[in-house]
């Protein structure tokens, strides 16, 4: 079983900028991709960006120019550079990990990091 630990929230003004961390921890023998997706008060939890593990990233047009995907293989790590933040981004963000482990394909979700934009 893979655990991921988001880190790296916390409030912010217009326009300011955070970068959230997610540790992945576990055994696991292919990772397919993982992404960072985000659930606001009274919505659907959405996608905010995705990474694969041949590099190919996609992003929600919402966030496109603002916010960039990263990984770290080494340090076991994946990022998400937020900048020039709204107050819509707003949200409770999930970081997520699609993997195969001992022969079986699965996937993990993290506990969540709050993101407030605010004046």
């Amino acid at each position: 079983q893979v655990q991921l630990v988001e880190s790296g929230g916390g409030s912010v003004q217009p326009g300011g900028s955070l970068k959230l961390s997610c540790a992945i921890n576990g055994r696991l023998s292919i990772m397919h991709a993982m992404g960072w997706y985000r659930q606001a008060p009274g919505k659907q939890r959405e996608l905010v960006a995705t990474i694969t593990s041949g590099g190919r990233m996609n992003y929600a047009d919402s966030v496109k120019g603002r916010f960039t995907i990263a990984r770290d293989n080494a340090k076991s790590t994946l990022y998400l550079q937020m900048n020039s933040l709204k107050p819509e981004d707003t949200a409770v963000y999930y970081c997520n990990a699609d993997y195969t482990s001992l022969g079986n394909r699965a996937d993990s979700w993290g506990q969540g990091t709050q993101v407030t934009v605010s004046s």
